[in-house]
């Protein structure tokens, strides 16, 4: 943490919960059942997830505001809040995954109450100037789960409930992979930005200095997100400030390294 502060970095620490993706086939079944909303594995050779009752939902929203707590305490600048790729707070959302009943199942109101209800008890924790982002699938690529539509409506509650940034990803409710190609999301980050009007992150495939310099530039997105391409080439961010003509900050053990020209 020090370390990285040092750097002039800003940290964020994500919350998530696996839910019925916490144990793989059911070769691997550990001490611990899976749970979510509603008893359906992910795939046929996944383990079924007990069904959570409403006392058990309670503890868990608990859960997420000590860990957001927790957080906080040890210098995180910022939460982010996992509700995408098919984990819990996904799980509740989609209608390929929750079945139930009750208050927390039906309609998209009750399928999001429980997201609502984590984001609820994690803003509690938070100093008002701190960020809250929450990850979202934007779709579930497959008919009869959420489209883009549905999470528009989404981020129009999380921003009333506080959140400052909707980071928009999509899948992971079925074994189904989307149709991926370069920038393949940003149409999520730039539909939710200006219909929901809050602030958005883009990710997926953005992996040159330009691209991501358009999306900003263009106000499909205001922050970009890069993942597999920074596992590629971790001084991305160093590169790609000098391609687009700025000054960057060197780390002092990397400055004998730094171009002069």
């Amino acid at each position: 943490m020090r370390l990285c502060k040092a750097q002039g970095a800003a940290l964020c620490s994500q919350l998530a919960h696996a839910g019925r993706k916490a144990w793989t086939p059911t070769k691997g079944v550990g001490p611990l059942p899976a749970v979510a909303p509603s008893a359906l594995p992910f795939d046929a050779d996944w383990v079924v997830p007990h069904a959570l009752t409403r006392s058990e939902l309670d503890g868990i929203v608990t859960a997420y505001g000590a860990a957001a707590d927790r957080a906080m305490r040890a210098g995180f600048d910022a939460i982010e809040v996992h509700a995408a790729h098919g984990y819990f707070l996904h799980e509740f959302l989609s209608p390929i995954s929750n079945r139930r009943t009750d208050e927390y199942g039906g309609s998209l109101e009750n399928r999001a109450r429980m997201l609502l209800r984590v984001v609820d008890a994690v803003r509690a924790v938070l100093p008002e100037s701190q960020p809250l982002l929450v990850r979202l699938s934007c779709t579930d690529w497959i008919e009869g789960g959420l489209t883009i539509g549905d999470q528009v409506q989404t981020a129009r509650w999380l921003r009333a409930h506080g959140v400052d940034l909707v980071d928009c990803s999509s899948g992971g409710s079925t074994p189904q992979l989307p149709p991926v190609g370069p920038g393949y999301q940003v149409p999520f980050a730039e539909k939710i930005r200006r219909e929901a009007g809050i602030a958005t992150m883009s990710v997926g495939l953005i992996t040159t200095p330009e691209m991501a310099e358009e999306i900003v530039r263009n106000g499909r997105a205001d922050v970009v997100a890069l993942g597999r391409e920074l596992l590629r080439n971790p001084y991305w961010p160093l590169h790609a400030a000098r391609a687009l003509g700025h000054d960057f900050a060197w780390p002092k053990q990397y400055l004998r390294a730094k171009p002069t020209v």
